[in-house]
């Protein structure tokens, strides 16, 4: 190189990289955007019921194609209609700080996002109460970044809309929990024979352990990894003082644990969710 050749890009490379800058930049913007104005007015849910979700919407779809008829279980109940156990347990196996965030549990979503990276999949998950509900509502099983970011924002309009009771009641009524069966009135008859008022702590957390995948592992399937979680559950319920030392030994011989022993004490009643 001589002695007077300069060792800076030509300028026109710096234009050239100033322009994709630019050009990205924009085309985030627009993604954005996009992503946003795709965002449904959530603001009705807090005083009217969804006629159909996506999820019923979709099963419809796939029994048509299969050419198979598709039986729709599902009865919308108040939430004061619906067990306080199932509320509980369902916070609890499903997302215990529901209470606490703005719809989207960062922490969580930490988690999942390093656990995908370890095991080199899209899994994603990290997903709160209001997220599932979000995706229950207007999206679809389909995993994609794209799909988790419509479903934050969604998350975000749903808690900016309504009651964290609503939003629970709405969740309780439009989850999946079996082939044609959604939300918890349809789920308590079908699994156990009476109403969602009527469950028991054993039933509410077999009922929450389901979730949020029920077509795998429904109600009356029992695994060691389900059998710890609902352990978890009940004892949460007796911390809580939701339920006590009978219903806790009750529950535990229902989930498969009946060789754990009750926890000692007395326990505060705890208001239910």
């Amino acid at each position: 190189m001589s002695k007077g050749a300069s060792t800076k890009p030509p300028r026109r490379w710096l234009r050239l990289v100033r322009l994709l800058v630019e050009a990205g930049t924009i085309l985030v913007a627009i993604g954005a955007l996009a992503l946003w104005c795709s965002v449904p007015n959530t603001a009705p849910l807090a005083d009217q019921n969804p006629r159909s979700t996506a999820f019923i919407d979709l099963r419809r779809a796939q029994a048509a194609e299969a050419g198979k008829s598709f039986n729709l279980e599902w009865e919308w109940r108040p939430i004061g209609k619906i067990s306080r156990y199932l509320r509980a347990a369902v916070i609890y196996a499903e997302d215990d700080k529901f209470h606490r965030h703005d719809g989207v549990d960062w922490g969580a979503v930490e988690h999942a996002l390093e656990s995908n990276l370890d095991t080199g999949t899209l899994g994603i998950g990290g997903s709160t109460i209001t997220q599932q509900l979000a995706k229950n509502l207007y999206l679809s099983p389909r995993k994609s970044f794209v799909r988790k970011l419509r479903e934050m924002l969604i998350a975000f309009s749903l808690e900016d809309h309504l009651t964290k009771t609503r939003i629970l009641e709405l969740y309780l009524n439009v989850v999946e929990w079996g082939d044609g069966v959604f939300g918890a009135e349809a789920a308590a008859r079908h699994w156990f024979g009476h109403s969602a008022q009527s469950l028991t702590p054993a039933e509410a957390v077999r009922l929450a352990i389901a979730l949020p995948n029920p077509i795998t592992r429904a109600p009356n399937v029992r695994t060691p990894e389900l059998t710890k979680k609902a352990v978890r559950i009940v004892r949460l319920l007796r911390i809580q003082g939701l339920i006590d030392a009978t219903q806790e030994r009750v529950a535990l011989d229902s989930v498969g644990a009946a060789n754990l022993q009750v926890m000692p004490g007395r326990y505060a009643p705890g208001a239910p969710p």
